[in-house]
């Protein structure tokens, strides 16, 4: 095999079975990352019945409800106005509930008004870049985090808005994310993809192995994984601070690697989960304080330790495993770039050292909306 592997990726059809508890039952297809794979209100949905990231939202605007009460609230990306409500049960004295989509904003407005709350919300239907609101705003609120923390290209419009509308001193809520990586090994999936093909039906169908591992895995997943996939303890990739980001850090992120494998292992390739942190703090020390706070009501935590959320984690394969020994270090570099042409697509690119020397596994896929 050739040093430098490219797989580019876009919008393919979802094609891993999902990891199983129980060997009997029929396998369910882990999501395709950021593949528009929904109706809208399957969307909308899953999101909703997310009860870590439901509980998180309620307690951070609870706990912020000082900065909130008789402020003007910005809830950019409002969806089904879940965190519009809940801020202006806090006290806020309005609230501009803005959304892109057009259906979701006409319901938006019944829910709000079967809720009592159309004294204080003001939904807002068009895209960020035509919205008009006439005065600053005190606190911006919004589910910004997509796969990987930077998939559907939220965080790009939250920085415009504060840049925008937020007042001096103002609060952004949530006020940083962080972003890890760890090597994990998933052998009962490869089994699950590739020995399924030594048998089918009685017939031997062991030559499709090697198209298989060659197309199988080569698109980034949104899966759920185990601690005990980890072989290495997490590691950062970019640490964000809502406050101070600009979007030109955005568009190339790069960050070197070096981590010592905790037990012997196959690698398949790296898992990539983040933390969202509602300290309102502008200190980066003291948001990064936050990050061992993972029982905090102040933290979401999409890893694979803590409860599920719908974010999973994002998993990208290696073209090939590489097999490391307990104790090893495994270097290397990840850059996520995103072309200055085409703003919903991120290049992914895995630079790491194994037996063959530098390898490159390189993808590319949609940073779009699911829908």
């Amino acid at each position: 095999m050739s040093p430098l592997v490219v797989l580019q990726a876009l919008r393919e059809s979802n094609i891993f079975p999902h990891f199983q508890q129980d060997p009997n039952a029929e396998p369910q297809i882990p999501r395709q990352c950021f593949q528009r794979r929904y109706p809208e209100t399957d969307f909308y949905e899953e999101k909703n019945r997310d009860k870590v990231r439901n509980h998180t939202y309620k307690s951070a605007i609870e706990y912020h409800a000082d900065n909130i009460r008789n402020k003007v609230v910005l809830d950019l990306g409002c969806g089904t106005g879940i965190l519009s409500i809940l801020c202006a049960k806090a006290g806020a004295r309005k609230v501009y509930a803005v959304d892109a989509g057009t259906d979701i904003a006409g319901q938006v407005a019944n829910i709000v008004h079967a809720n009592n709350r159309s004294h204080v919300i003001i939904v807002v239907r068009g895209r960020f870049e035509d919205v008009e609101i006439n005065e600053d705003v005190d606190v911006i609120v919004s589910e910004w985090m997509g796969q990987m923390l930077l998939g559907e290209d939220m965080l790009l419009r939250v920085i415009t808005a504060r840049d925008r509308w937020l007042k001096p001193g103002g609060v952004i809520l949530p006020s940083s994310g962080t972003l890890f990586m760890a090597p994990f090994t998933n052998f009962e999936r490869y089994c699950q993809k590739v020995e399924f093909w030594q048998d089918v039906a009685d017939i031997d169908m062991s030559v499709m192995i090697p198209f298989t591992e060659q197309n199988a895995f080569n698109l980034p997943n949104v899966d759920r994984i185990k601690d005990k996939n980890l072989l290495a303890d997490p590691q950062v990739v970019k640490h964000i601070n809502c406050y101070s980001i600009t979007i030109p850090e955005l568009m190339s992120i790069e960050e070197s690697f070096s981590m010592k494998t905790l037990k012997q292992g196959r690698v398949n390739g790296f898992a990539f989960w983040f933390n969202a942190e509602f300290t309102g703090l502008r200190q980066e020390e003291e948001q990064l304080s936050a990050l061992d706070r993972t029982d905090s009501a102040l933290v979401l935590c999409t890893g694979p330790s803590v409860p599920p959320t719908h974010w999973e984690q994002t998993l990208i394969y290696f073209p090939t495993a590489v097999q490391l020994e307990r104790g090893r270090p495994f270097t290397g570099s990840v850059t996520l770039t995103q072309p200055t042409k085409n703003k919903w697509l991120m290049e992914i690119k895995l630079t790491y050292r194994s037996n063959n020397g530098d390898l490159v596994c390189k993808k590319q896929t949609d940073l779009f909306s699911p829908f």
